[in-house]
């Protein structure tokens, strides 16, 4: 990979692959979102900051965050805004895909579509669409599993919800 350094205009040369570290959403209302993540989606806390005006959670395993909550935000999201179109978590399975829906409708979060729905026409990829308590786009889904028809037959679903 070759990138261009801001400073000087020359081409360096970069050894290794650029890796998401962990993605940080702004929420509304920490406990709120804590309970969301952590409680139905399973996430570990790994950390927490309390004091008021610096409230945030560090959500992962292992001691490294994959998911951030940082209650900076003082409306819900927009998808008409610039910024995080979705959040899309792979599972290994369809089945996993499916416990996952379960717990989400006992939850009584509403999805974008009925059921798993795959990634496009023929797709073996596939999962379910739908938003967290501060209406930011969630997909949990599998590479493999899905069947039947795409509901956006000439994108991909994960596009259009």
């Amino acid at each position: 990979m070759r990138r261009a350094t801001a400073d000087e205009g020359r081409v360096m040369t970069v050894t290794s692959a650029l890796r998401t570290g962990h993605i940080g959403l702004n929420v509304t209302d920490l406990e709120r979102s804590l309970a969301f993540y952590r409680d139905v989606l399973g996430y570990g806390v790994i950390g927490e900051g309390k004091e008021e005006g610096r409230r945030f959670a560090f959500l992962g395993e292992g001691g490294a965050p994959s998911l951030t909550l940082w209650q900076q935000a003082y409306a819900a999201y927009a998808a008409s805004n610039a910024g995080l179109h979705h959040l899309a978590i792979e599972v290994d399975t369809i089945e996993e895909v499916r416990a996952y829906e379960s717990a989400l409708r006992a939850y009584g979060v509403e999805f974008a579509y009925e059921g798993v729905v795959p990634h496009g026409e023929g797709a073996a990829s596939g999962g379910i669409f739908f938003h967290d308590p501060d209406g930011t786009r969630l997909e949990i889904f599998s590479g493999v599993g899905a069947s039947g028809r795409a509901p956006v037959p000439a994108a991909p679903t994960c596009g259009f919800f």
